[in-house]
């Protein structure tokens, strides 16, 4: 689930209809580690799936299901205030769109630009947001100051009834100002995670006593934002207008139409027209052709600067591309042999080279990473002979086709599954033969260890060229930085890229230098990022780049299973030595005792699997078989303890989630009055101190959102019989596709999981990158 719909866990104190209508402390300091794993709801999960949901149970007006940008849906026939029929409505909506538009960019935040995209990866958990005295995080701020920032707010936050324990998130979201921030505006509260708009009136009402009214415009601007960040951890990169005005009213403002406009002028909201085509056109009722049919969005400030930045970044790549020319002597040789019709001679070398001179290409690159104040060199530009010579060299037709995509073009999309990563290796094997300074970037460290144990790949005497995304990025590895801040390659393959979100991309893009070749690889299938944007998919659709289609099918009953989901077929499978299970249960308390009955003692006896090569896929954290019901069981049977270190003992297995979409898996070794010491696959050890260590999670069960980029050699997913909703086919595609070699799959949601496959792909995302292309970028492919 959700930051949203965290925002009252079980552990909060707190109700709606209380004064102190603040989530407690538990709330706030598990709001963003929860998100990641809980983020699986931006795919179309909803409260049945998770106890901890208030989406569900919030009954009042205020719940958020108007934040939802499915339930918030534009015409909502129950929503108060004018226009009660859809006509009028409509009709509503369209004035409205026509004010905001008026307003344009003119709005006092409309000409900011310095948001960073780099943001979407935060490092201390907190929510997005700028300091309210303007002097930044990056500020140095002493020790007295903080502490005295802290009291202040704290006391605000008490005389409003709320926990004081959120003054550190106030702090690190509004900066040393927060507590007059908060005593100037109290429904500022909804900046901080977990607090939900019933929360911020309680708060509101404790500050300013019977001025709190549902119609003050601080109100009314504050859940404008609120609404969209919602959308966001949903998934959205932007809202329609009416959707915005329906959840505003829902939520009891008065004026909608007014705290939108005063949302956008405020610099709040940036809104945007676009031109509607297609399907979406038709069922706007457009068939003018002089005048097509548009809508109006809004979007947060930073989603909408980072989705502009990403398609600039983008189209900068392609309009900065010069392809390399062939020299006469290469053009020569390559010619006879090519003509010769043999593999050999330049033909043969042109891949061999990629993968057995350590002392060639892959050396230069590898000093020009190391060496970043080194004396900028010539890139290498290999001409079309060279790569058609590579291209002959590919291990397979849909490798051949990738590599001559790259030859010509700078931007690339490549899908298929599993399988067909090999075909990145193989380019990225041959890119180095040819003298391009080329890495790979993975969304994992498994992920990472896996592509680099691929052939050609695995074959090289020096290490792959490849590193995950984060450590890119951050410069823990990778080929280094060149003078003037870029990544100094020629060439980088981005695998797992549908689980990129828009923030993440547009930093990503930024990284690159002009004329850097980018070819990103995904499963189209699969779930998309736990952040807002569907950027792959985006890609996919704008057709402004090639787009190589892998041939290449994953093997075996596991990989005819998922075939099968991602057309939206869930048919049986031939699996004469099990590799796939079925098994159906009555409740979600039976398919939990099922599940760990084949994590501890089932898969190992009969396939030989240990429980240590075994993880458990489900839904959601609440309910009778998410992951908490899961993990309490598995180390019953597992490893029972008291749980004397935060919950935890050692020997205990654990999911750190720093941020959305980012899980690493660990064991506890000990821990100590210093925290928890955990280790992690690849050896290293770090501690976490005790206050951080209640955002831990034991690891036996994981949410399939946390396990993306991820393959372990067995795999029991789990399907509750209260997680209808929550199921998709991106879900039980991605989920069904973790394990290698055995798949078990517990469901007591009956007819649910069918349906799920056959009529529910993926809940939409609204985003803008698509129109942006359409825009900048000609759709030639």
């Amino acid at each position: 689930m959700t930051d949203a719909e965290n925002g009252a866990p079980e552990e909060s104190s707190m109700s709606p209809d209380t004064d102190g209508a603040v989530p407690a402390q538990a709330s706030a300091e598990r709001g963003r580690a929860d998100s990641d794993s809980d983020s699986d709801s931006t795919d179309g999960e909803s409260g049945s799936a998770d106890v901890d949901s208030t989406d569900e149970g919030s009954g009042s007006g205020s719940g958020s299901g108007s934040a939802d940008g499915e339930s918030a849906g534009a015409g909502a026939p129950d929503a108060a205030g004018p226009g009660g029929d859809a006509a009028d409505r409509a009709a509503a909506v369209a004035a409205l769109a026509e004010r905001v538009r008026s307003v344009g960019r003119s709005g006092p935040g409309a000409g900011a630009s310095s948001a960073d995209p780099a943001s979407s990866m935060p490092e201390d958990g907190t929510a997005p947001g700028t300091p309210a005295d303007g002097t930044g995080t990056g500020r140095a701020v002493t020790d007295e100051q903080r502490a005295q920032a802290l009291r202040a707010t704290a006391e605000v936050l008490g005389a409003g009834g709320a926990p004081a324990e959120l003054a550190t998130a106030a702090v690190s979201v509004f900066g040393d100002g927060a507590a007059e921030q908060l005593r100037e505006d109290p429904w500022a509260v909804l900046s901080l995670p977990g607090v939900r708009p019933e929360h911020a009136d309680g708060f509101a009402r404790g500050l300013l006593g019977p001025a709190a009214g549902p119609g003050d415009p601080r109100r009314a601007q504050a859940l404008v934002g609120w609404l969209l960040e919602q959308a966001a951890l949903r998934g959205h990169s932007a809202l329609e207008i009416g959707e915005v005005t329906a959840g505003l009213e829902r939520l009891g403002v008065p004026d909608s139409a007014a705290a939108v406009q005063a949302a956008v002028l405020d610099g709040r909201a940036m809104p945007f027209q676009e031109e509607l085509t297609g399907a979406e056109a038709h069922a706007a009722g457009g068939e003018d052709e002089d005048e097509p049919p548009t809508r109006t969005l809004l979007a947060l400030e930073r989603l909408a600067l980072a989705e502009e930045s990403l398609a600039d970044g983008l189209v900068r790549l392609m309009s900065t591309f010069v392809p390399g020319e062939d020299h006469e002597d290469a053009t020569d040789g390559s010619t006879e042999e090519t003509d010769d019709g043999s593999d050999s001679g330049s033909v043969e070398e042109a891949g061999a080279e990629a993968v057995v001179e350590a002392d060639g290409a892959e050396t230069d690159a590898a000093e020009a990473g190391a060496d970043t104040d080194a004396a900028p060199q010539a890139p290498a530009a290999p001409g079309p002979a060279a790569w058609e010579a590579a291209a002959g060299s590919a291990p397979s037709s849909s490798a051949a086709a990738l590599v001559r995509a790259a030859a010509g073009s700078a931007l690339v999309v490549h899908t298929g599954g599993e399988a067909a990563r090999a075909e990145p290796a193989a380019l990225l094997a041959a890119s180095a033969g040819l003298g391009l300074r080329a890495w790979a970037a993975t969304w994992t460290d498994h992920g990472r260890d896996a592509f680099a144990a691929l052939a050609p790949l695995a074959d090289t005497p020096a290490p792959a060229p490849v590193a995950t995304l984060a450590e890119l990025l951050a410069g823990a590895a990778g080929p280094g930085r060149s003078p003037d801040g870029m990544l100094a390659l020629d060439l980088l393959v981005v695998l797992d890229a549908p689980l990129l979100d828009v923030e993440l991309a547009a930093t990503l893009l930024e990284s690159l230098a002009d004329g850097t070749r980018l070819v990103l690889s995904g499963d189209p299938g699969q779930l998309w990022s736990a952040g807002p944007g569907r950027f792959f998919a985006d890609l996919l659709t704008a057709k402004v780049c090639p787009a190589v289609a892998s041939r290449t099918p994953d093997f075996g009953p596991i990989g005819e299973l998922v075939s099968g989901v991602g057309i939206g077929e869930l048919q049986p499978v031939e699996a004469p030595d099990k590799e796939v299970v079925i098994l159906t249960a009555k409740d979600s308390g039976e398919a939990v005792h099922r599940a760990v009955q084949l994590l501890t003692d089932s898969i190992p006896r009969a396939l030989g699997i240990p429980s240590e090569q075994v993880v458990l896929l489900t839904p959601g954290h609440g309910g009778g078989a998410g992951t908490r019901a899961l993990n309490a069981a598995a180390k019953a049977s597992l490893n029972p303890g008291p749980g004397r270190f935060a919950g935890f003992d050692p020997g205990d297995r654990v999911a750190d989630s720093p941020a959305p979409g980012h899980t690493r898996l660990a064991r506890v070794v000990d821990g100590d009055a210093a925290g928890l010491h955990l280790e992690y696959p690849d050896g290293s050890r770090r501690t976490v101190a005790p206050a951080e260590a209640k955002k831990l999670r034991h690891g036996w069960a994981l949410t399939v959102h946390q396990a993306v980029g991820r393959h372990w050699p067995g795999a029991v997913v789990v399907v509750p019989d209260d997680a209808a909703a929550a199921l998709s086919r991106q879900w039980v595609y991605t989920a069904f596709g973790r394990g290698e070699r055995h798949l078990s799959v517990v469901h007591a949601a009956g007819p649910a999981l069918p349906q799920a496959v056959a009529e529910r792909p993926a809940a939409p995302r609204t985003t803008r990158l698509r129109a942006i292309l359409a825009e900048n970028a000609p759709q030639e492919y």
